[in-house]
């Protein structure tokens, strides 16, 4: 098998790489690449672990020896796999290929002894690999099933991971976030209305907070995966923490400078915020992003992490349903006009970082203690920023 590439042009998990992509890299012909995603058994019992599985193409048009270009050989490694979680699925990414069409092939080549189970240890008899079949989708059942063995069409290489796979909707994030602000602004709206606010005004503020949550958002996303290059982080996810953390803190220094009532604006400012957590994280769930670990639990839900789909704790569903909740609380005590304004947009907040730093708990990537710790305080330095511009601006 041909040398490992550079990190910045091997998927997470991958070992390997296809024999043309060096030269892709290198000539000056149209770059193609595949997708493509096979999928097997997690087996029935047993301790979490790591499955091998070796991808073969070859390019259906060839004629006589192939080129670098017109064969691959890639290995994809699964962490974690739950014995009794069902099916898995396994996407790879194939880089710099001649075009055409190109016959994928898939091989389960290791699943370690220790891993348990009858079935396993079956396996593990069986002299060379087991082939994995094709992976299809149904979106009416909600379950994985083997697909049609057909040949893959290669596509121009920015584009291949726009390439459909099990449980994700392409562009679900960006559209449910777009809803989740409408409707945010809607509710906004409609409650400052109540208490004699210009709507245009509010929308301002809104505007500022907005574009301040969002840059911190993708700042905060970068500083916890310094890992990563920059060209494969910038066009990635963001976090909710720095849009929560950065977001109030200039929303209220805009209400102090245009003589907004703080706390009342922060209380109708609560219920949509929290509306839009709901929506939104229906995105991520749709999407792939924030994923929960595997599970073999009847509570978890098929759905995959963009590149490894199975059953796993439905972290987005369930942080959706805690932003829903929060949001028809908020509303309701908002509706009572409370008797100090303000405490209901704190009262909001602090209740939602609590819950996230328990969901954080649950998510498929690593959890930092270190890095939780810092969010934590962060949001509690925010939070008492908040009191404070409250009791400014209504002193």
């Amino acid at each position: 098998m041909a040398r490992a590439m550079p990190e910045a042009n091997t998927p997470s998990g991958a070992t390997g790489y296809a024999r043309g992509e060096r030269a892709a890299v290198d000539g000056p012909r149209e770059p193609a690449a595949l997708s493509v995603t096979h999928w097997f058994d997690s087996g029935q019992d047993g301790e979490p672990y790591s499955a091998t599985i070796r991808f073969t193409g070859r390019r259906v048009a060839l004629r006589g020896k192939p080129a670098p270009r017109d064969a691959f050989v890639k290995e994809e490694t699964v962490d974690r796999v739950v014995p009794g979680s069902g099916p898995v699925s396994i996407t790879t990414w194939v880089y710099g290929l001649e075009p055409g069409e190109w016959t994928v092939t898939a091989d389960l080549l290791r699943r370690p002894s220790h891993a348990g189970g009858h079935r396993l240890r079956d396996n593990l008899r069986r002299a060379g690999a087991q082939p994995l079949p094709r992976a299809a989708w149904s979106w009416r059942r909600w379950a994985l099933s083997t697909g049609a063995f057909t040949s893959v069409e290669t596509r121009w290489a920015p584009l291949v991971r726009l390439a459909r796979m099990p449980a994700v909707v392409r562009g679900s994030w960006s559209g449910l976030i777009a809803i989740g602000v409408l409707v945010g602004a809607a509710v906004q709206a409609a409650l400052l209305a109540r208490a004699n606010i210009s709507v245009g005004l509010s929308l301002v503020v809104d505007l500022l907070a907005l574009v301040s949550g969002l840059v911190l958002a993708k700042l905060w996303y970068l500083a916890l995966r310094p890992r990563r290059s920059w060209r494969q982080s910038i066009g990635e996810g963001w976090t909710v923490d720095g849009l929560l953390l950065a977001a109030p803190a200039v929303g209220g220094a805009a209400l102090l400078a245009f003589d907004v009532p703080v706390g009342v604006f922060l209380d109708a400012s609560a219920p949509a915020l929290f509306f839009g957590v709901a929506i939104g994280r229906l995105g991520c769930f749709l999407t792939g992003c924030c994923a929960g670990r595997c599970t073999r639990s009847r509570w978890g839900v098929w759905s995959s992490d963009r590149r490894v789909g199975a059953r796993r704790i439905p972290t987005q569903l369930l942080e959706s349903a805690a932003g829903l909740l929060i949001g028809v609380v908020a509303t309701l005590l908002v509706l009572r006009s409370p008797s100090a304004p303000g405490a209901v947009f704190v009262a909001a907040v602090a209740t939602y970082v609590l819950v996230r730093q328990l969901l954080l708990r649950l998510r498929a990537e690593p959890h930092n203690p270190t890095r939780a710790r810092v969010t934590a305080a962060a949001a509690a330095v925010v939070l008492v920023a908040d009191v404070v511009v409250l009791l400014v601006g209504t002193s």
